[in-house]
């Protein structure tokens, strides 16, 4: 028979019940502010569902009845330095940090300071869509963010916002500050691939973060058990090592004393910690129905949980104290009815034989792009430099290399830089060698990742947010975006746009193309045309090393998240670089005409710059070629690119990835919109074939735009022009 040894966990895995004696020796200020809280988040709760109901809130109303205990319970010992995420039903979440940031010590049986009418008002006013709400009523109910009273936002993709909060927490251990960032997520969200990157994450890290799952057992109409065999969700924390509580979350008092337990942990430095909080909806999922009315509960289940609700709960145990008479509590009540009707008034008006959105607070509809990116960086205080007018000492040098030079410049003069991936801080430099040295030269700012681009790129994300660090992030390869996509999309190239326009996130984004090297369809993407079509992210594409150095350090005074885009192609390239400067920049949105033309502009970028000057020469063509370097929509150089087009008449765009993702799909739809009447012909464009490259070498190669490819598309670009090439000439450049 085999020896059998028991294994016990590495971090305790708790269940933690108030007694009496807990709450007899309860701060009476405390209950007052919970409750008071409480029943505030229950009042406007119930406006919301009013107004739901009368169609006046456009899109979901997931209300939180029946969840504030959890909620009040967790945030009412915050610091107000202190920072909390949620997700799509946030109502109860983002009022508990709001309110105990500006209007902290409410007592149940005094007025409302005046500090709390105007957040339930914004509050309301974000979920109506109004212009006076936090985020100017873009964001709604799925996106309250308020950053200085440490609330980061709500997120409508389940799980999406907790690798934000990492990035939260990160930024308080680098500032060793104590603070903390606290995550809320229910029973859906635990069992997504992110939330489970970051906890891994946040434990190898021993980040300052509170995973808080909120278990209200329905995933929608699913129950917790039929999508998971393990029901108490606070055993995931087990798995990675992280002290875990399960608390009763209809006791407001008992998720208190648990949050006290686990912010001592995480203010030593000991974190992260998880809690998990059962607690019940009293509505369904979205709108002013109870989950019986469709059939998935019971109307005894739904009874029997509103027997134990949370601010009765405390009402009760005050009352039985002698803190408070019955007729006190039926006081706050009414008063937070009156508060939340009157300021209801104040958005909604009579009209007909109904109500209607006060048309005056609507946004003006001019508001409707603005924010999608901010300022480009201000570049007075910069030395601009092009290599055709630099005029100093040069040295000629790897492509690769000048990038670790110039990040190691750059972490020399601004410690706020941190680097993360997979593998940077070994293997010399990662996989290309484009991070050597910078892990042995700046300890703890150089991290290796575990294999989890969601986790670490959401973590990156949040850690931009919050502004006091500017994260670098590397890809090993483009495809992996896919892995990461709901953090790059949806939450990184959203954020500023969604959270009304102001909210900074300046990340940087390396990734290489690496067609050619025999890596696979799953290794070989130009991720120009997926980025260029998603609003939020700027786009560099340098081709020589003197171009990289001076858009490195301009993507890295930018206020927006940024793609770096590398080519293997060029990494071993060489090329000349000042032999003693690394600080001048070149402005985004600047183009660079590589060689001038009269007959034909060719625009491309990055690895194909260099292949399209071979083939125009090889050719014999009067041609301009334009090295785009910024690609994103709002960057592209139209001046340069217009100027070229109204005398050449005739545009090519040359890129080398597949034709499904293309760049310039994009961008010839943009320029035979603006300067149709200049061109002779339709745009032309070369690119390679709809599939992916593969692993066979002439597979491979036959799926990308090379030189031939390039030659046929010039040539082709001619003949329409009436300049057809000679025979001769175009097969020397065919072989």
């Amino acid at each position: 028979m085999p020896e059998r040894i028991k294994l016990t966990a590495a971090a305790p895995w708790i269940e933690l019940k108030t007694t009496r004696k807990d709450w007899r020796s309860a701060d009476p200020a405390l209950l007052g502010e919970m409750l008071t809280q409480m029943h505030l988040i229950r009042a406007f709760e119930e406006t919301v569902l009013d107004l739901a109901g009368e169609g006046l809130v456009h899109g979901p109303a997931h209300s939180s009845i029946g969840q504030e205990g959890g909620a009040v319970g967790s945030i009412v010992g915050l610091r107000d330095s202190d920072q909390i995420n949620g997700s799509h039903r946030g109502h109860h979440q983002f009022l508990a940090k709001a309110l105990s940031y500006a209007a902290r010590g409410l007592d149940p049986k005094t007025a409302f300071p005046s500090e709390v009418e105007p957040v339930l008002h914004r509050t309301l006013a974000e979920i109506l869509g109004l212009e006076p709400g936090f985020g100017h009523g873009r964001g709604g109910s799925m996106h309250l963010r308020w950053a200085e009273a440490g609330a980061l936002g709500t997120n409508a993709i389940v799980g999406g916002g907790v690798p934000l909060a990492a990035g939260a927490a990160m930024a308080h251990k680098l500032a060793g500050t104590g603070d903390v960032a606290v995550t809320y997520f229910g029973d859906g969200a635990v069992n997504i691939g992110t939330a489970l990157e970051t906890m891994n994450l946040a434990a190898a890290w021993s980040l300052p973060m509170l995973f808080f799952i909120e278990n209200n057992f329905y995933a929608v109409a699913t129950r917790v058990e039929e999508v998971t065999r393990e029901a108490r969700l606070s055993g995931r924390g087990c798995g990675f090592g992280i002290p875990s509580w399960r608390v009763d979350g209809m006791d407001p008092l008992a998720v208190h004393l648990a949050t006290t337990e686990a912010l001592q942990l995480l203010r030593e430095g000991k974190g992260p910690a998880l809690i998990e909080v059962e607690v019940y909806r009293f509505f369904h999922q979205n709108g002013p129905l109870p989950g019986s009315a469709f059939g998935y509960r019971s109307k005894d289940e739904e009874a029997a949980w509103r027997a134990r609700d949370p601010l009765t709960r405390a009402a009760t145990e005050m009352v039985a104290r002698g803190l408070l008479e019955e007729a006190d509590v039926a006081d706050l009540r009414d008063r937070s009815k009156a508060l939340m009707s009157g300021i209801a008034e104040k958005l909604v008006e009579p009209h007909r034989n109904s109500r209607r959105v006060r048309p005056e607070l609507w946004p003006d509809t001019a508001f409707v792009d603005v924010g999608i990116r901010g300022d480009l960086p201000d570049l007075q205080d910069a030395r601009v430099v092009e290599a055709d007018s630099h005029g100093g000492t040069t040295q000629e040098r790897k492509f690769v290399d000048v990038i670790a030079d110039v990040l190691h410049r750059r972490f020399e003069t601004d410690s706020s830089l941190i680097l993360m991936g997979e593998d940077i801080h070994r293997l010399k430099g990662g996989t290309n060698g484009a991070t050597r040295g910078l892990a042995a030269a700046f300890p703890g700012r150089v991290l290796g990742t575990p294999i989890s681009e969601a986790a670490f790129t959401g973590l990156a994300g949040g850690l931009a947010m919050d502004g006091r660090y500017r994260p670098i992030i590397e890809f090993m390869y483009p495809d992996f975006m896919w892995v990461a996509a709901d953090q790059v999309f949806n939450q990184i190239g959203k954020a500023r746009h969604m959270f009304g326009g102001d909210t900074d996130v300046p990340l940087v984004l390396r990734t290489k193309i690496a067609m050619g090297t025999g890596y696979g369809s799953q290794h070989s993407l130009d991720p120009a045309g997926v980025f260029a079509t998603s609003p939020g992210w700027r786009i560099i594409a340098p081709s020589t090393p003197f171009d990289y150095v001076g858009l490195m350090n301009a993507a890295l005074r930018c206020r927006d998240p940024i793609l770096v885009i590398e080519h293997v192609d060029l990494y071993q390239s060489m090329g000349s670089v000042p032999a003693d400067d690394l600080d001048y920049v070149i402005p985004l949105g600047r183009a660079r005409v590589v060689r001038p033309g009269r007959h034909l502009t060719v625009l491309t970028y990055s690895a194909m710059v260099a292949k399209t000057l071979e083939t125009v020469e090889k050719l014999g063509l009067d041609a301009e070629v334009i090295d785009l370097r910024s690609l994103d929509r709002a960057s592209l150089d139209w001046d340069t690119i217009g100027e070229s087009i109204r005398r050449t008449n005739n545009v090519v765009i040359v890129e080398q990835g597949s034709l499904g993702t293309s760049y310039g799909t994009m961008l010839a739809d943009e320029i035979q919109r603006r300067y149709l009447d200049w061109l002779d012909q339709p745009v032309q464009r070369v690119h390679g074939r709809e599939a992916s490259p593969t692993i066979s070498k002439v597979l491979e190669r036959a799926a990308f735009a090379g030189h031939q490819e390039v030659a046929r598309g010039l040539a082709s670009a001619m003949a329409a022009k009436g300049m057809p090439l000679d025979r001769a000439v175009l097969d020397e450049a065919f072989r």
